[in-house]
């Protein structure tokens, strides 16, 4: 959608991990959700507090974004997936000064939150760990994986809006559905499955509603 992620010199962790899964692209519906988790625990881990989820993709503290996560999929001629790829940008050491003023109301780090300097070869070397152990149990841990998410996901129970071209719609997020996407109750006994389209959280990302 032509948008950047803000990455200064030395403050960050900006790395890609290539999986070879052998399935059908269906089976990996859970992708994004599952290296949302794994991230997550590489915080825990390091840092010593658990980021929230922002459906689909984004990690966060409070109202500020940490993390960005894209997953994206190869396939063969028959179908089946050819590749994965797991995107991760972190911010670690970032002040909020460091942040261009337009993202100053937005963007978090992880030092910002813990107040403490985080090591990235420390951070790195977790991240890799956890999103080895979630390839292992990508297709056998589906649903051990998915309940941490709803755990850790912030937009659960949350007033959100629906962005999809011009059209805007109001509703509230209720849950996640067993191939990560987010199942939304736009008018009482009008639920909905929404797997696209930009999801915004009222009271976060400067969305007031």
């Amino acid at each position: 959608m032509g948008r950047s992620f803000h990455s200064p010199q030395d403050m960050g962790i900006y790395l890609s991990m290539l999986l070879r899964p052998a399935c059908s692209a269906g089976d990996l519906m859970h992708l994004t959700c599952a290296a949302a988790v794994a991230v997550c625990d590489a915080v825990e881990n390091t840092a010593g507090f658990r980021p929230g989820i922002k459906w689909t993709n984004d990690l966060v503290y409070g109202k500020r974004k940490l993390c960005g996560i894209l997953t994206e999929l190869g396939l063969q001629p028959d179908g089946s997936v050819d590749y994965a790829i797991v995107g991760v940008g972190i911010n670690c050491r970032q002040k909020l000064t460091d942040f261009p003023p337009e993202l100053r109301d937005k963007a978090g780090s992880l030092e910002m939150v813990t107040g403490k300097e985080i090591s990235r070869p420390q951070l790195t070397a977790q991240m890799l760990t956890a999103l080895y152990r979630m390839n292992e149990g990508l297709l056998g841990e589906k649903e051990a994986m998915l309940k941490q998410y709803r755990a850790d996901c912030v937009t659960l129970g949350k007033d959100i809006s629906l962005v999809r071209g011009s059209t805007v719609r109001y509703g509230k997020a209720l849950d996640i559905s067993d191939t990560g996407a987010l199942l939304v109750e736009f008018a009482p006994g009008q639920v909905e499955t929404v797997d696209s389209g930009e999801v915004s959280v009222r009271g976060m990302y400067g969305y007031i509603g």
